[in-house]
């Protein structure tokens, strides 16, 4: 296996795609603000190519204060303010406050942590990866449930489509196709 998934190629002469494509994507991701900045990143992306919040990511890292969902759920008014002054970041004043709202919503969790409740939606592992792109969903029954639940506990901005974008991009799933060089995880 030598070529990558199709979508892993970067156009501008960087290898920002790439990168993230060979080290980040498809692999297992836990940890509470690890995931919670995915989860906030997917929802920026809403919309918009991934490669656009890629290159934004450190600018996110530091207007969202490292996704630190403690922090992050004490923005108020002048935070959204400067976020929308911020040309670093996607100036978007639903989605700056769908994460400030999900963090808040991250530290009240009832009951469970953020990567139990993500994790527990995770499929039990496809016996063999796909070998057209074509084959590779957008939405899942788990990723629909997975919305549902989030929202059910008040996060905004993660519909059935966001929700598996951050399964694929958090490992919850493996969508790297079958000819595809990145190994399978164990």
């Amino acid at each position: 296996m030598t070529e990558r998934c199709p979508w892993a190629v970067d156009t501008d002469g960087t290898r920002i795609y790439r990168d993230y494509h060979d080290h980040e994507w498809g692999r297992p991701l836990h940890g509470r603000d690890a995931l919670f900045e995915r989860l906030c990143l997917e929802a920026f992306q809403s919309g918009l190519s991934w490669i656009t919040i890629l290159r934004k990511r450190e600018a996110f890292r530091t207007a969202f204060a490292g996704f630190d969902p403690a922090v992050v759920a004490e923005f108020g008014a002048a935070d959204v303010a400067r976020l929308l002054a911020d040309t670093g970041i996607v100036r978007n004043r639903a989605k700056i406050a769908a994460v400030v709202t999900n963090a808040r919503t991250v530290l009240g969790l009832d009951g469970t942590d953020l990567d139990t409740l993500l994790w527990s939606f995770a499929p039990p592992r496809r016996a063999r990866r796909f070998t057209r792109v074509d084959e590779v969903p957008a939405i899942t029954p788990e990723s629909t449930a997975m919305a549902a639940e989030l929202k059910r506990r008040g996060f905004r901005f993660v519909g059935p489509t966001t929700a598996y974008a951050l399964m694929q991009a958090t490992g919850m799933v493996d969508d790297h196709l079958a000819s595809c060089c990145v190994e399978p995880p164990p």
